[in-house]
């Protein structure tokens, strides 16, 4: 975790670099069902249109676990949501502590992505093409992000109806992008 916590940082440094501007560092806690995630930093940059700097091969392998880690904490998270939005009188608590989950780790998602961590460098279902159309990319990645704060924003009031369109516009910016950068299983 520290080491996903420390590209992260670095990867918001190089966004801010490239964009002359500093972004501020946010630590949150949030967890799915029971397990803590921390080291979440605050929403990058993703205006700029490159991904973070190439990593070396050792690092790569750390970065592509960590990646898919994080991700399996996105889907654990809103499979918990989806079972709770299903069910005839949901557990607004649990909604609201995976809704953290993924708020904390939506902006994090482009800094999982430096060169060097595609197809080329082992196991991924990860596209090629996310390091092709780095800008495409990272609008959908923003998007994610915007969509998971208003999602937990939602999360926070009592609308069951509310909370569950707002799901639904999370589970699109998923798709749009699992449609065009991940590879089927």
């Amino acid at each position: 975790m520290r080491t996903i916590a420390i590209l992260t940082l670095a990867g918001t440094a190089l966004f801010a670099a490239a964009c002359e501007q500093q972004p501020a560092v946010d630590t949150n806690t949030a967890a799915v069902e029971n397990e803590a995630v921390t080291d979440a930093a605050a929403p990058a940059n993703t205006s700029a249109a490159a991904l973070p700097a190439a990593v070396d091969a050792e690092t790569a392998k750390t970065v592509m676990h960590d990646r898919h880690e994080n991700f399996e904490k996105l889907g654990d998270a809103m499979k918990v949501i989806g079972r709770e939005l299903d069910a005839g009188s949901p557990d607004l608590a649990r909604v609201r502590t995976n809704a953290d989950t993924i708020a904390a780790l939506a902006p994090q998602l482009p800094s999982w992505f430096p060169a060097g961590t595609g197809p080329d460098a082992g196991k991924t279902h990860a596209k090629a093409i996310v390091w092709e159309q780095p800008a495409d990319f990272l609008a959908k990645a923003s998007d994610f992000d915007r969509a998971a704060q208003a999602f937990k924003t939602a999360a926070q009031g009592t609308d069951v109806a509310a909370i569950r369109t707002a799901q639904g516009e999370l589970g699109k910016t998923c798709k749009s992008c699992h449609d065009t950068y991940r590879e089927k299983d």
